[in-house]
């Protein structure tokens, strides 16, 4: 090609020349070549082989190559592909069928209920570390032989008979064939450490036996309780004064008497209280008044005096 053909395709001055279709092919090959060089590793690959007149061949398609970067192109090419896929198809029909792994199935059971067992809570305060605590005790006489309960707790996101509130968690109970029960606590920090929380299973009586504290509130002092306390008694009671009672094992003290209404004789037995004589009237001979009353007053003389008359008579 003369300089002005060049000129005429478009190269540069200086560049050599416009490529032709076999130079282009050419430098495609070396760059694929380089390029799977740095990808494959050609002494892992088992139908790679070298032969005794320094030319390399391929042991699935029995092709020959002259250098390496052009059985790296081979390799990428429509034959090398369809024939590994054959051989693969080839190498999973031949080969024994192998067992499927044994997968455990675990299946519910499938018992008939006799309905919910009896139950008993009860509601304890201690004030000495302010934590309140439940005592479940339930009951399961029909249990299965050799079975025991469990117990296990449900929060409220997990359960779908009631709408989820967290203020509240769930407190459940299982034993065949009796129906699962639970029970709806607060959601509070479960206290486990040393004998606070335990359960027991009393086989001879059919008892199961769960106790659990509530770990008490940050800030609440020891002592008291974080709810309302009762009331205390004061001196200043509106309620009556109570009757005095016996000790245990004696019989009862006797009433005190009372005193006989105004204008009543009083009762056998009784001594009379002193009469004091009417305003203006002396005092019996040797008739003393009460302690802390003081004596009546003295009438002046009546001698040389006019009587009243009698009411209703005109003077």
């Amino acid at each position: 090609m003369s300089f002005m053909d060049a000129r005429e395709f478009g190269s540069k001055t200086g560049g050599g020349g416009a490529a032709s279709a076999q130079n282009e092919a050419i430098d495609r090959r070396e760059r694929l070549r380089r390029l799977a060089l740095e990808t494959i590793d050609l002494a892992k690959d088992p139908y790679f082989m070298r032969n005794h007149l320094g030319s390399y061949e391929c042991r699935l398609c029995l092709t020959l190559h002259n250098n390496e970067g052009n059985y790296l192109a081979h390799t990428q090419g429509k034959r090398h592909q369809q024939n590994l896929a054959k051989r693969a198809a080839k190498e999973a029909a031949e080969a024994p069928a192998q067992p499927a792994p044994n997968k455990r199935k675990v299946m519910p059971r499938k018992t008939v209920k006799i309905g919910r067992p009896g139950y008993c809570v009860t509601k304890q305060f201690a004030q000495e570390t302010s934590q309140k605590s439940l005592l479940f005790q339930i009951e399961y006489p029909e249990i299965e032989e050799g079975a025991a309960p469990r117990h296990r707790f449900m929060s409220s996101i997990e359960q779908k008979v009631e709408p989820w509130d967290k203020r509240y968690q769930y407190l459940c109970f299982a034993a065949e064939p009796y129906e699962v029960i639970a029970f709806k606590v607060p959601n509070a920090e479960i206290d486990k450490s040393g004998q606070r929380f335990f359960s027991h299973w009393e086989p001879d009586k059919k008892v199961y036996t769960l106790q659990i504290y509530f770990k008490a509130p940050r800030g609440a002092p020891l002592g008291q309780s974080s709810g309302p306390l009762p009331l205390a008694s004061s001196s200043t009671s509106s309620k009556p004064p109570s009757t005095p009672t016996a000790p245990p094992g004696m019989p009862p003290l006797p009433m005190p008497p009372k005193a006989p209404p105004l204008g009543m004789p009083p009762p056998p037995g009784m001594p009379r209280p002193p009469s004091m004589p009417p305003p203006g009237m002396p005092p019996p001979p040797g008739a003393q008044p009460p302690p802390g009353m003081p004596p009546p007053p003295r009438m002046p003389p009546t001698s040389g005096m006019p009587r009243p008359p009698p009411p209703g008579m005109p003077p």
